[in-house]
């Protein structure tokens, strides 16, 4: 009976299967409901930045301009309230003629190269995904069109957030000439606000940007699974397109910030023992032009493509699951859904530092920074969940009862939360670890600063231990994410983790844009010759700001290397939709070549970086000491001369427009030259080799700078002054002060910081764009890898 009962059983699964067409699952209300949300999220961010945007116009460019005693209870140096207006009013205009300068001279030849790649790309997709001899020009002018649309949005979100910085820097000056506790609230609050404008408004522009795209796009599709994979295809060429600008952004910027630090440092502070921002410096408002140019712009452009990217990553693997296919453009929608409510939460976020928890001491500016990562990620983690439960499809039928198949992978709701959680947590963490290897409230950095007791060399060799030392715990939580990731969800899991290490992106690029801001008005402080209070306000903002910015590097650069590797799985995913059966093996001798040369290609890109500033500080170091030379009132103390300012401003712009191009290029074309002529196993090694040395180089360069920037900031308040008085007693004033900054313990930090700062403000940075331009390069350029020979390159034709 048994036997005869299980007999009959048999036909009846058989039919019921036959019967489970992808799990039952069919598009929910919910599902509808998506596109919705992105567009109002998208609309609120960009609201929300114009919000800010006005409460920082408001505050007047006058140092005397609140109702509160700005002048009364702290007499600003004794000079003429009204010169110093004047003052302010010339350097504003300065740093903001230098910054558009800069930008106009790079996009213009972002503009060339769009205008140049447009056509070319456009014709090689079309060529590539040929069949039976007729070239497919939909998918190449499409895949161009997105290309063109993601670089100018590239170009128009790091314009937004230069544009915010120099308006707000000066405001910042305003703000701290208050007393305190005002003064605090006041300087902090604009800087925090400025950043907020750039946060949102490119969030809030990218979102609405890629998604009006898709919606242009996507009539032009039918509604099949393979017409959406095709779309997502044609729509990854707005990751390129951001991340190409980004490239010559991050180290066009780079270059030119770094040129004009170091410059200034080597002739001024070091040579000519100036204090740091004095209006004496030639190069000084080249230093300032570049903290917005290369920090701000730069940034804002890095961060927009790795949105892009990920974003056209996770849509494209989510497209080649049929189950979430079937559940609805919602389900597709998920991951700009999930960067829509993250605006929502980074925005009631922000009023916690600005208006519950309000700044009004030196103590209360780091925390309430880092606060903001913290409630952020807090308040994002049950959105995620109640998104992911909503949108997300669960099968009523078949082998994945409960969830959905992507990538051969059962996943559910429930995984693909702790997927977006993974990233989420895991970037936070990154983040502290990061402040933990370059704050000066730690044991790592204060050891770098005794280091220096017995010269710059000991000091360099700690600095590089600490940024070694510094890897360690990133890399082992990263491959935690990409384990559990993978585990969960497949490699549209990994993507999830990517989107989830930027779902409080508004959040990070507030902070970021906070230090460049603040540093400005610091050096604005000193130029203006205001009170000394004014500038141990900025200088206190800032200090916080360095650190914060280092934990921002630390997002920044774990979610470049998981959006290289869901990029990796992009590529992939697209070869095996084509037919190809590729898998990834390392004992393959092309493969592991090209894991060698890609695992190189760091250390090659970071050469020419490095020595491209060397070369324009070198020509910025000549030009000032010329100008001392001819003008030698210039090093007389309060003397009214002043330098020849736009003529260093001209040598670090002509400097970083002519060195940008060879590292980008070397960049952009190695995944093309390995896909064509050595085949689609070489570039399945470049990428992992690019993205493992990469990702490891980039957290131990920006480390490194940031616990010798740090280093000297902790010299320089005083934290060594009994010290340095008993080892150096000649730097012990009359009155018994001890000057910090004439003693050889400062001298040997300020050499350290000044190594450092190409380090972690161009190389270190720019590896970011490295891991994540090789990889969309691959996947859009995939179809042209495989016309060639089927994937085996021109050198299967000469073996």
């Amino acid at each position: 009976p048994d036997t005869a009962a299980s007999t009959s059983a048999a036909p009846s699964r058989l039919m019921d299967d036959f019967a489970c067409v992808n799990g039952n699952i069919t598009a929910s209300d919910a599902s509808e409901a998506a596109p919705a949300l992105i567009i109002v999220t998208g609309l609120i961010g960009i609201a929300f930045s114009v919000f800010l945007l006005k409460l920082v116009s408001s505050i007047a460019l006058d140092v005397a301009s609140n109702n509160e005693p700005l002048v009364g209870s702290e007499p600003i140096n004794g000079a003429d309230v009204a010169e110093q207006n004047a003052r302010l009013l010339e350097l504003y205009a300065a740093i903001t003629t230098g910054a558009n300068a800069f930008l106009r001279s790079e996009y213009k030849l972002c503009g060339i190269f769009i205008v140049l790649a447009f056509p070319a790309m456009s014709v090689l997709i079309a060529w590539g995904d040929k069949e039976d001899g007729k070239w497919e020009w939909k998918n190449g002018w499409l895949s161009g069109v997105s290309f063109v649309v993601g670089a100018i949005t590239s170009i128009v979100c790091g314009y937004i957030g230069m544009r915010v910085a120099v308006f707000s820097n000066a405001r910042c000056t305003v703000g701290a000439c208050a007393p305190a506790p005002h003064g605090w609230t006041h300087s902090f609050n604009t800087a925090f606000r400025a950043g907020g404008v750039m946060g949102f408004s490119l969030t809030g522009v990218a979102l609405l940007s890629l998604y009006a795209l898709i919606l242009g796009l996507r009539p032009l599709f039918g509604s099949e699974q393979t017409d959406l994979m095709h779309l997502f295809e044609c729509i990854a060429g707005f990751g390129l397109g951001g991340s190409s600008i980004a490239m010559f952004g991050r180290v066009g910027g780079g270059i030119y910030t770094k040129a004009a630090d170091v410059g200034a440092d080597l002739a001024g502070k070091v040579v000519q023992d100036l204090p740091e921002d004095d209006p004496h410096n030639p190069g000084t408002i080249a230093d300032n032009v570049g903290d917005n140019v290369g920090d701000v712009a730069g940034m804002g452009s890095d961060l927009f493509g790795s949105f892009g990217e990920a974003s056209c990553a996770a849509l494209l693997v989510g497209a080649s699951s049929p189950m979430i296919v079937a559940a609805g453009w919602g389900a597709l929608m998920f991951p700009l859904a999930l960067s829509g409510v993250g605006i929502l939460v980074c925005m009631a976020t922000s009023f916690v530092a600005t208006d519950l928890m309000p700044v009004r001491d030196e103590k209360g500016i780091e925390s309430a920074l880092k606060m903001q990562l913290l409630v952020s990620t807090l308040l994002m983690t049950p959105c995620v969940y109640a998104l992911a439960v909503t949108l997300l499809p669960a099968a009523t039928c078949g082998m994945c009862v409960g969830g959905f198949v992507v990538g051969g992978v059962c996943s559910s709701p429930l995984k693909a939360f702790f997927c977006v959680g993974f990233g989420l947590w895991g970037g936070c963490v990154i983040g502290f670890v990061t402040e933990y290897y370059t704050s000066f409230s730690y044991r790592p950095v204060v050891e770098v600063s005794e280091s220096c007791r017995t010269g710059a060399a000991t000091n360099i060799i700690f600095g590089l231990a600490l940024g070694y030392k510094s890897v360690v715990l990133p890399v082992f939580i990263l491959a935690g994410i990409i384990f559990g990731s993978h585990r969960l969800a497949g490699m549209y899991g990994i993507s999830l983790a990517a989107l989830g290490m930027l779902a409080t992106l508004a959040t990070c690029l507030t902070i970021d844009v906070y230090g460049p801001v603040c540093d400005n008005a610091g050096g604005i402080a000193e130029m203006c010759e205001l009170h000394p209070s004014v500038r141990e306000k900025t200088d206190a903002l800032d200090a916080a700001g360095n650190t914060t910015a280092a934990i921002g590097k630390g997002f920044a650069i774990g979610s470049a290397c998981l959006v290289g590797l869901a990029l990796f799985g992009a590529f992939v995913t697209r070869l095996n939709d084509t037919g190809a059966k590729v898998t990834v093996d390392l004992l393959d001798p092309l493969t592991f070549a090209g894991l060698l040369v890609g695992s190189m290609l760091p250390y090659w890109f970071s050469a020419m970086t490095m020595k491209s500033v060397g070369k324009a500080a070198n020509e910025m170091v000549i030009e000032i000491k010329r100008q001392f030379d001819a003008n030698p009132n210039l090093l007389i103390p309060n003397h009214p001369d002043r330098p020849d300012y736009d003529r260093c401003i001209k040598i670090s712009t002509d400097a970083s427009l002519r060195e940008m191009i060879a590292p980008g290029a070397l960049v952009m074309f190695a995944p093309i030259v390995a896909g064509v002529v050595f085949g689609t196993k070489s570039v399945t090694g470049l990428l992992a080799g690019g993205i493992a040395s990469g990702v490891q180089m980039a957290v131990s360069a920006s480390n490194t700078g940031g616990a010798w920037d740090n280093a000297k900031k902790y010299i320089s308040k005083g934290a060594m002054d009994a010290v340095i008085g008993e080892e150096e007693p000649e730097t012990v004033d009359n009155t018994g002060k001890v000057q910090t900054k004439k003693s050889q313990i400062f001298k040997a930090a300020v050499t350290g910081d000044t190594v450092g700062d190409p380090l972690k403000d161009t190389s270190g940075p720019a590896l970011n764009i490295l891991m994540k331009l090789m990889a969309i390069i691959s996947v859009v350029f995939a179809d042209v890898f495989l016309a060639v020979n089927k994937g085996d390159g021109l050198i299967a034709s000469w073996l």
